[in-house]
């Protein structure tokens, strides 16, 4: 596959209303050309359980996508995706060793113990929510073989992370250094995949299985999809077991080809790709008004749709009135997160500013009083 050009890319719908919302990019709806390549496939029969033509076209379109044979799982979730991708990479009493900020260790309700049957995560910090990998070198090693502790099995990293932070090949090729030293294998949990991939302006394969990744779970929901991720497996000795494992977990889909359209349009003329780039662009643009705005903090770095800052509590009490959402109260007082989609308007991201720059006025108003 050729080397991915990041495309200037242009939102194609027009809301009927300026949207508020910056709480996530599940709020988004569904991307125009998903919704009617699924429109389109609603007629007539198809084989059931993943026998149709829609998912063997999207497990050859992924073959090409990522320049290998590899094993293709869709599911609906992806909790699904990184649960079961975590069950074929640890026997129970293994650990997973993860960030201690990454999804599978703070929102997925110990779904990734429930589906290994207890295997645990074992957070490794770092910063910009990123494994150190110095620490996940000497953690890796420490009381193998003694039956009195669970043994590590898998490493599983974020990318792009909850902070919208991106590994670097040379991170994820340090990491599966430590892993192939440690017989580990290493997954990587993308559900926000694209938006890594053209931060990096890499190809796919040069961010997973070049670099070390065993399995991927790869995002589309957050991207424009209706509801659909891929559990690819690069290491296929991992893929005897798995379509067992899909449908013993309740994930093995009957109308099957209804997830698959989803992904095939998805792949289709590069839609991820500028879905993803348009989300990257408006965080970016977001990013840059925000740092114009005295009282307000711009924390890390933006590198993929999400972005962090410190506000004035009474900045954020008077957006919340003014109906905007975003999250607030998870972390430190005064943090809060803002996350772009591909359905994000640059009208909207200035409607933001804009309301951000009349508080800050208004306030320095009534403080100058």
């Amino acid at each position: 596959m050729k080397r991915i050009r990041i495309v200037e890319s242009k939102h194609t719908t027009s809301p009927p209303a300026i949207a508020k919302n910056f709480a996530s990019d599940n709020t988004a709806a569904v991307s125009p050309a998903i919704m009617e390549a699924m429109l389109a496939a609603n007629t007539g029969r198809a084989a059931a359980y993943g026998a149709d033509e829609y998912t063997a076209r999207v497990e050859k379109t992924l073959c090409e996508v990522f320049e290998r044979e590899l094993s293709v799982f869709l599911v609906s979730t992806g909790t699904a995706a990184n649960s079961l991708c975590l069950s074929a990479m640890s026997p129970p009493w293994g650990h997973i060793f993860c960030h201690p900020g990454s999804h599978i260790h703070n929102d997925e309700c110990a779904a990734p113990e429930f589906y290994t049957h207890g295997a645990k995560l074992l957070p490794v910090d770092g910063p910009s929510a990123k494994i150190n990998v110095n620490t996940l070198a000497s953690s890796s090693r420490l009381k193998r073989g003694d039956v009195h502790v669970t043994q590590p099995h898998a490493v599983s990293i974020t990318q792009a992370t909850e902070i919208g932070s991106v590994y670097s090949i040379d991170e994820i090729k340090r990491i599966s250094e430590v892993c192939q030293a440690t017989s580990m294998r290493l997954h990587m949990d993308g559900s926000r995949f694209a938006n890594a991939l053209v931060s990096l302006a890499c190809t796919p394969a040069e961010m997973t299985w070049k670099a070390g990744v065993d399995a991927l779970s790869f995002g589309a929901t957050k991207n424009g999809a209706m509801g659909v991720e891929a559990i690819i497996l690069f290491d296929q000795s991992l893929a005897a077991e798995m379509g067992y494992r899909r449908k013993r977990a309740a994930h093995l889909t009957s109308k099957m080809r209804y997830l698959s359209v989803q992904m095939e349009a998805y792949l289709q003329d590069d839609l991820w790709l500028k879905n993803a780039a348009h989300a990257n662009d408006m965080a970016l643009r977001l990013r840059q008004g925000l740092q114009q705005i005295s009282d307000i903090e711009v924390l890390g770095e933006t590198q993929a749709n999400i972005i962090f800052c410190r506000l004035p509590e009474t900045m954020t009490t008077a957006l919340l009135k003014q109906g905007y959402a975003f999250l607030h109260g998870r972390w430190e007082a005064g943090v809060v997160r803002f996350v772009t989609s591909f359905a994000t308007t640059i009208a909207e991201v200035e409607q933001l500013l804009a309301s951000m720059r009349d508080i800050h006025a208004q306030q320095a108003a009534e403080r100058a009083a």
